[in-house]
């Protein structure tokens, strides 16, 4: 048995010299919890794959599909269902229409703006506002373009609100479902490139109308060069946002379908601005013209029965 003497606390020296005098002993530290541990360095990360993060969001897309996936989700029947995409603020609309109207060279759109809570509200009233803008801005050039004439009479064309509204709507949703279908068979062809979604592509058509609605208004100035020159303008922005943002996505695919899904996204957006000027702004008006060669017939008329 131990005697009071034996349970003693006996000091220790340093623990290098303890080592120093017996290498096979071992030790325990203990260290205080409040200390932060110091930063290990791992391995350094590829330049190549940083870019792809960077342009593609793969840093935040784990995070975002668990964020998804601890949603709870309504059935699709439901008011509630439909109510998500629409749950958008001011300030996240304005800041969307911002990024789409100044696109920065190197950043994705959607890992920028889109991602985090990708919305219908902003590309459904541009899309709406565009419609009547290019309506009534057609009108309305119409009007100043033959303003004075003896001949002319002003008709108000309603049926370009019509015409506006489906193309503008079947643009902003036909052409990204046909998108997002050839995305999702590409990525079961090409394991590394990296889709995005039907809702994800839509916003981004969506926004990316928003500059031909000033640029509808300012086709009401009776200059062909003008408009031309307008035209130019707002495809180079909002192409350079479909550019930079899809680019990305096929850029791992086979060059040649790369390049070739790039210049089709490219091609179809000009169509579409190119379309709406000749056809809503630089069309001949029928009616007019019927009006001016009436009236030669009807002074001939006049001038035998005479």
């Amino acid at each position: 048995m131990a005697t009071v003497d034996d349970l003693q606390f006996e000091e220790f020296g340093d623990t290098t010299t303890s080592l120093a005098a017996n290498p096979d002993a071992t030790t325990i530290s203990i260290e205080d919890p409040a200390e932060t541990p110091k930063h290990r360095p791992g391995p350094p990360r590829g330049l190549g794959r940083e870019e792809d993060d960077e342009l593609l969001g793969n840093d935040d897309s784990d995070k975002t599909e668990l964020l998804a996936g601890q949603k709870k989700s309504s059935p699709f029947w439901t008011f509630e269902y439909y109510q998500t995409f629409f749950d958008v603020d001011t300030y996240q609309v304005f800041d969307r229409i911002k990024g789409s109207l100044l696109p920065i060279p190197g950043k994705n759109f959607v890992r920028l703006y889109i991602r985090s809570n990708p919305d219908l509200y902003g590309p459904f009233w541009i899309c709406a506002t565009l419609v009547f803008a290019i309506a009534i801005s057609g009108n309305l050039s119409n009007f100043l373009i033959h303003l004075g004439e003896k001949t002319y009479h002003y008709v108000p064309e309603f049926r370009k609100v019509s015409i506006a509204a489906t193309i503008i709507y079947a643009y902003a949703w036909l052409v990204p479902l046909a998108l997002w279908g050839f995305l999702v068979w590409r990525n079961s062809k090409v394991m590394n490139i990296v889709s995005y979604s039907f809702l994800e592509i839509v916003c981004v058509y969506g926004y990316s109308l928003f500059i031909y609605i000033p640029t509808a208004i300012l086709w009401i100035i009776p200059q062909k060069a003008v408009r031309w020159v307008l035209v130019m303008i707002a495809l180079g922005v909002s192409g350079s946002v479909l550019a930079m943002t899809f680019w990305p996505a096929v850029r791992e695919d086979n060059r040649r379908i790369a390049l070739a899904t790039i210049v089709t996204i490219v091609l179809l957006h000009m169509l579409l601005s190119v379309g709406c000027l000749a056809y809503f702004f630089d069309a001949p008006e029928m009616d007019h013209l019927l009006t001016s060669t009436a009236a030669p017939n009807q002074t001939v008329v006049a001038a035998k029965s005479s």
